[in-house]
């Protein structure tokens, strides 16, 4: 009788593990993140992963493609529809309001984490993926806009980014003056029904501000005849627009000026923007944003204004890969082993004193026996670009002999009382 042979589990198709040899490069990019919001002062949120379906629904618009296709949808035991969250801002108001955060004051908060859409996975886009998004939250004027845009344009300098992306700007003005456009916009595609594809005739009665977004380009010509939303602004978001792009002039923020950007989700309102690239073959879109004044009185707030961004970290990390822009971080700076199984405690021992010496110190140390020649094949595979080796000989002079393992120093002995001035010495040549 043959025995059946389990089958092995897998990853969930367009949700992927992160290795070891990735993990760095996300470190390098979270790290400019975390750095650069305090730098402008923002502050973290964390939300849950998991919300009532209801949010989702209620602030992205029943009628967005994340509703009706993407979004990961469940009941629990109690028969509550829940949701994997599809992304961070609906969560991110709802934590705010339900905790106080937007009476009488202004917020500035930032968060990161996975977000789920089900849609299908391609390079940079999976349905587990990572965003890193700011809010702001009880700021009128364009001045708020100006600075969540220079922000984002902070970090594509200091990342080496900034000749690699582009900045596109719209307004899409009050949700009054969008409901007289939009009356004009259906009326002018029921002209040229003829040359809409089925998804646009969908959205004609449900959500026709989206047929701008088409890249069919059978209906290029169609659309690019439509009537402009910046042609049909109220005058408040004319002059917000205009004092927005004052300030990224007066900032040397280049632009272009996008009269059929308007976003994928129903609660934007005034600015919109996107930095867009073409480093990644077709042009795709690497951060975007704008503002949110109508969302909180939607979910139940009093009126609040609000401006936010999102950008996702695996097409950000494939972009800087492409470009070469990540720095190559070995995994540790000292790799420190015993030479036989004499000198384990003993290492033991000098490598805790190092870390509590050298707080900054990546030292990796030997576990595990064997050979000398197994022990420094470790060594060498550690990245690291110092050996600390630790013998009878070393044990009884109070000494370690320091071997560097990329270059062609002679090795030494060091009297472990000056082990962590020498290698501050040594690690700050090395380059």
């Amino acid at each position: 009788m043959s025995k059946s042979v389990a089958k092995k589990i897998q990853a969930i198709r367009g949700m992927n593990d992160l290795l070891p040899s990735e993990s760095p490069r996300w470190q390098f990019f979270e790290d400019k993140i975390r750095q650069l919001m305090k730098r402008y002062g923002f502050a973290e949120i964390r939300t849950p992963i998991v919300e009532q379906t209801a949010l989702f629904a209620r602030s992205i618009g029943e009628v967005t493609d994340i509703v009706e296709k993407e979004m990961y949808t469940f009941e629990d035991r109690n028969g509550d529809s829940l949701t994997l969250r599809p992304e961070g801002t609906a969560s991110c108001v709802r934590a705010a309001m339900e905790n106080g955060l937007l009476y009488n004051q202004t917020q500035r908060l930032w968060y990161q984490g996975p977000m789920f859409r089900h849609e299908r996975p391609q390079k940079g886009r999976y349905r587990q993926f990572h965003q890193v998004g700011i809010e702001a939250y009880g700021f009128e004027g364009p001045d708020i806009d100006a600075e969540v845009i220079l922000l984002s344009a902070r970090l594509w300098k200091e990342l080496g980014l900034m000749e690699h992306v582009t900045l596109e700007l719209n307004s899409l003005g009050s949700s009054e003056a969008r409901a007289a456009y939009r009356d004009k916009l259906v009326a002018y595609f029921e002209e040229h029904r003829e040359v809409l594809d089925e998804d646009a005739k969908r959205r004609l009665t449900s959500n026709p501000l989206r047929i701008l977004d088409s890249k069919n380009p059978a209906m290029a010509e169609v659309l690019d005849g439509a009537p402009r939303l910046l042609d049909n602004l109220d005058a408040p978001s004319q002059a917000h627009f205009e004092q927005l792009k004052a300030m990224l002039d007066a900032a040397g923020i280049a632009y272009v000026i996008n009269p059929r950007l308007v976003r994928g989700l129903d609660y934007y309102s005034r600015t919109v923007f996107e930095w867009t690239t073409t480093a990644l073959g077709s042009q795709g879109t690497v951060c975007a944003g704008g503002r949110y004044d109508g969302l909180v009185e939607q979910l139940g707030g009093k009126p609040t204004p609000g401006v936010g961004f999102a950008m996702g970290i695996e097409r950000l990390i494939l972009l800087l890969e492409t470009l070469d822009l990540v720095p190559n971080e070995a995994g540790s700076d000292v790799y420190l082993l015993a030479m036989d199984d004499t000198a384990t405690i003993a290492a033991i021992t000098l490598a805790e004193q190092l870390r509590s010496e050298l707080p900054w110190l990546r030292l990796q140390l030997h576990c595990g026996g064997g050979s000398f020649k197994s022990r420094m094949k470790k060594a060498d595979k550690s990245g690291a670009a110092f050996a600390l080796l630790l013998g009878e000989d070393e044990m009884n002079e109070h000494t370690v002999t320091l071997k560097a393992l990329r270059d062609d120093q002679a090795q030494q002995r060091v009297p472990q009382a000056m082990l962590a001035h020498t290698l501050s010495e040594q690690l700050s040549q090395t380059p």
